[in-house]
């Protein structure tokens, strides 16, 4: 019983009613000016709902009467946007049009029942039904006032049953498109990749200075030797000293991470990550050719993130070295390498977890990438094809 009753306790019941009402409150207007054409806003719903920013109004109203719990909730499954599609802008008219139809029940239901319940309790009273009850001609009565409450019960189910199936076609018709849903994933994607990229490099970096000074400290203090503990704190400060440089020189290049997908940078904003690369102190010789402005979105922001975790990796490992960058668009295909002079601090190929992450977005994207010594130096490659994406979706 209390499961039953408990839509009336929920704000969101009432809510829902009031969207359902909102649409019939002016198609009683235009009823009322023009009673001969009530088809005409039925009509007029699809050219309106063909305009992108219809979209963005409907959502925003749907989330905020409908949805109330996910307002503002970056997972919500009504979707606050304008429409950037054809199928989104048909969406839309199918969801004004489903509104109406939803909505008509609704508002007679709400119009008619507790005026009915108002016919029964005069009726009670002796005054007799109006003209327009359903219960007109019926013999006054005392007991019409025990049947009064039923009316009201019927309202509330049809109030319930009427709200929950709005907010299922609102998440059906309103709720994130493909490419929402896709962008969505990626900045997801991108969330965790950075989240375990900024651990991999804290742990690599402020790790190994830990270790050191840990090491260099407890050894200083079993020798009991003041010779030996000053070259102890000199090897510390030293090791402290490059690892805050290291430190400097991978959040400089990582500083971007933080934006949000649509914000990302892409290969078209290389020359930002070059020239904070030789802020760092590299010396970049770069070579791009061909259309990056035409590279597919995701492709793009992906190939920047591989160039990044290149450079990250020649600065962390190399220091400051000379380093030849290449991109090159042709053929259908993103070609990228980077490559720099092999050091003795030059990690083993297959190796690190940062050259598993390059291979790992080449290989989502349908591409491949390695990393590895080549003719004395080390170089980093990777191909990917513009139309792979679509061949992995």
């Amino acid at each position: 019983m209390f499961r039953l009753l408990r839509p009336l306790a929920e704000s969101a019941t009432y809510t829902r009613w009031l969207h359902l009402l909102i649409p019939m409150a002016g198609y009683s207007v235009w009823v009322f000016i023009s009673p001969n054409t009530p088809w005409v806003p039925v009509l007029l719903a699809v050219p309106v709902g063909l305009v992108p920013g219809m979209r963005l109004a409907e959502g925003v109203q749907a989330q905020l009467l409908l949805a109330p719990e996910q307002r503002g909730s970056a997972h919500a499954t009504i979707s606050a946007a304008k429409a950037t599609t054809w199928a989104d802008r048909w969406r839309t008219v199918l969801w004004l049009e489903t509104r109406i139809v939803l909505a008509v029940p609704v508002w007679f239901a709400t119009v008619w029942l507790p005026a009915t319940t108002v016919d029964l309790v005069l009726t009670s009273f002796g005054n007799g039904p109006s003209d327009e009850s359903l219960f007109r001609g019926a013999e006054p009565h005392w007991w019409y006032a025990l049947l009064a409450p039923l009316p009201l019960v019927v309202l509330l189910p049809i109030v319930v049953i009427g709200g929950r199936l709005t907010t299922a076609s609102a998440r059906r018709l309103l709720g994130p498109s493909q490419v929402q849903r896709l962008t969505a994933l990626e900045e997801r994607t991108e969330q965790l990749l950075e989240r375990n990229r900024i651990a991999r490099e804290l742990h690599d970096s402020i790790g190994h200075a830990l270790t050191v000074a840990v090491v260099q400290a407890g050894a200083a203090r079993a020798a009991h030797d003041p010779d030996f503990t000053e070259r102890a704190l000199a090897a510390i400060e030293e090791t402290g000293r490059d690892a805050l440089d290291d430190l400097e020189r991978v959040l400089r290049v990582l500083r971007e991470s933080g934006a949000p997908v649509g914000q990302r940078p892409t290969l078209v904003e290389a020359d930002r990550l070059l020239d904070s690369a030789r802020g760092s102190g590299a010396k970049i010789d770069a070579d791009v050719s061909g259309p990056l402005e035409q590279v597919p979105g995701a492709i793009s922001r992906e190939g920047y993130r591989i160039l990044q975790e290149s450079l990250t990796n020649v600065l962390r490992h190399s220091g400051a070295v000379p380093v030849r960058v290449r991109i090159t668009v042709a053929n259908r295909r993103l070609e990228l390498e980077v490559t720099n002079p092999l050091t003795g601090a030059t990690v083993a190929p297959g190796g690190g977890s940062g050259l598993r992450g390059i291979r790992e977005r080449a290989s989502l994207l349908g591409g491949k990438a390695e990393a590895g010594p080549h003719e004395g130096e080390w170089r980093v490659r990777a191909s990917l094809p513009l139309d792979g994406l679509r061949v992995a979706l």
